[in-house]
């Protein structure tokens, strides 16, 4: 089991900067990819970022060259800073981490992007 507890989100205006956190317990040995994946009311989940225990990294079109994903293998955390922030980014962010025949989701956290 992999626990996944994420911190950061809050209201910024447009433009504005945030930095979110994620920080893995349990049997984070197997965790491969990570990622950021991000949800609105009555939407599906969708992808925005992940990176690969050797530091590969795959955005969505949408934040690329905005928003960088990097990963703390010694400490077992992923962030996700996202600079010039939108009203369209406002959503909940999810954690991800994937093992061997499982994928874990943390609990959300808003981001709220005000024009």
């Amino acid at each position: 089991q992999v626990q996944l507890v994420e911190s950061g989100g809050g209201l910024v205006q447009a433009g504005g900067s945030l930095r979110l956190s994620c920080a893995a317990s349990g049997s984070i040995f197997r965790i491969s990819t990570m990622g950021w994946y991000r949800q609105a009311p009555g939407k599906q989940r969708d992808l925005v970022a992940t990176i690969s225990t050797r530091g590969t990294t795959n955005y969505v079109d949408s934040v690329k060259g905005r928003f960088t994903i990097s990963r703390d293998n010694a400490n077992n955390t992923v962030y996700l800073q996202m600079n010039s922030l939108k009203p369209e980014d406002t959503d909940v962010y999810y954690c991800n981490a994937r093992t061997p025949g499982a994928t874990y989701w943390g609990q959300g956290t808003q981001v709220t992007v005000s024009s």
